[in-house]
This record gives structure tokens, sequence and C-alpha cells, in this order.
């Protein structure tokens, strides 16, 4: 890590979700800024328009676009695919869903202040 602060892409669409994962992003001093989205395609929206999102927190069941079918066209894009993205779930059976798309890590919900800290500072290091 080059001291660079993150830009984080966090994915949800449940907005009271979204609060709680910013408010404990922002306390993080590696955190410059939290970037919100209620479903995968506004997100994929967000990623086509700012080129300085540094990772995705990812809601896997959400309308619209779930965060599987986000996943994959992640991964299927050239200048999208590098991005790290940890995905949020409850029901442990998506995990492994997620992990065989593409996913780089996951936390189970509730989200816990400590275990988001961690788990980006592992894949940003």
């Amino acid at each position: 890590m080059d001291g660079k602060k993150l830009k984080i892409l966090a994915v949800d669409d449940d907005m009271i979700n979204l609060k709680l994962l910013k408010s404990m992003l922002m306390k993080s001093p590696n955190v410059s800024a939290v970037v919100e989205a209620k479903n995968g395609a506004d997100a994929i929206g967000i990623l086509k328009s700012q080129d300085d999102i540094d990772i995705i927190l990812l809601d896997i069941i959400m309308p619209v676009m779930g965060g599987i079918e986000m996943l994959k066209v992640i991964r299927a894009d050239d200048s999208l695919r590098q991005l790290p993205v940890i995905v949020l779930t409850t029901d442990e059976t998506k995990k492994g869903e997620a992990l065989e798309c593409g996913a780089n890590g996951f936390l189970m919900k509730p989200i816990r202040e400590k275990d988001v800290v961690s788990k980006i500072a592992q894949l940003t290091i």
C-alpha cells in the first residue's frame, strides 16, 4: 500500500446497510471516499464513468442486477476485471458461487467494522 487512500464502491439495495457500511468505511484512515449504488446496473454505470474505484463491496441479492450477475459483467470486461470485489451475503450457499465467478473475498452479514476494514487491507496491500 503506497499511502494512497482508497475509493470504494459499495453496492447494496438496502439503504440502511449502505449507510452503515459507508460510516464504517469512512472511519478508516485508508479510505478517501465511498460511492454508493443500489444495484448492479447502477454500479456498472458508476464504474464506467469513474475510473478511480479501487475496490467493490457487493451485495448478492438485489433487484435489477444482482451481485453474481454484476460479478460476471466485471470479470468479462478488460477495463474492470482487475478490480478487487468483496461479496457481502447472508447466504452461505451463495458464497461458493460468488468465489467461482471471481469474487476476491466475502463477508457474512451483518458486517462488522473490524472485519470489513481488515478484509480491505488484505486485498490492497
